[in-house]
């Protein structure tokens, strides 16, 4: 579990902005249930995804994020860890592979996190931003995610990691403005599974 509650270069919870709004978001908050859903919350609404706001700069790092108000789900995905591991909540990365349009290729990977509460253990929870179509929540146990995998290309990974991939660092590091970023989104190769056969009928 101390993995989970690490300070790091990109889920850097010990930067001074990062700290103080983590402070800010957990005061009279009796319970890391509620200190979550007020950091979940203010990450997905106050946070403007990169995409779709089209604003600049791409930001990586949780302070980056924080300092600059904007980033693509995996970026928010690094700020809502930071803040939670900064209240003592430990917190990971999740990643879906889905379609980067309405269906079919190409694909791209979709950021997201887990979060360990002591009344439920691990709960993912998706602060991309909720637009028309997509609508996450916070509402443990229940998990309202912004995405469904919906074909047989797509994955919804089971792993919690404590840092982020190095497909995601690249992408957000390497390429200067959020068109870019779109243009080269990360994706890894998946391999292939039998189809059930409850699903071959």
């Amino acid at each position: 579990m101390r993995n989970y509650l690490e300070n790091s270069q990109y889920i850097d919870w010990e930067h001074a902005i990062v700290r103080e709004k983590a402070r800010a978001l957990s005061a009279g908050m009796p319970s890391d249930e509620d200190i979550t859903r007020r950091c979940f919350e203010f990450v997905r609404d106050f946070i403007q995804h990169s995409w779709d706001h089209r604003k600049n700069p791409v930001t990586c790092k949780a302070s980056d994020v924080l300092l600059y108000g904007t980033g693509y789900c995996y970026a928010k995905s690094h700020l809502l860890a930071a803040l939670l591991r900064a209240n003592g909540i430990p917190a990971g990365l999740c990643y879906q592979r889905l379609s980067a349009g309405a269906s079919g290729p190409p694909y791209c990977l979709h950021g997201l996190n887990a979060v360990y509460l002591r009344q439920y253990g691990w709960y993912r929870l998706d602060a991309r931003g909720n637009k028309l179509g997509v609508a996450a929540e916070f509402c443990p146990p229940v998990e309202k995610l912004a995405f469904a995998v919906m074909d047989e290309h797509e994955r919804d990974f089971s792993e919690i990691w404590h840092e982020p991939l190095p497909c995601i660092i690249k992408a957000l590091t390497e390429n200067e403005t959020v068109e870019q970023v779109a243009g080269n989104l990360p994706d890894i190769e998946v391999i292939r599974t039998a189809t059930p056969r409850a699903r071959m009928r």
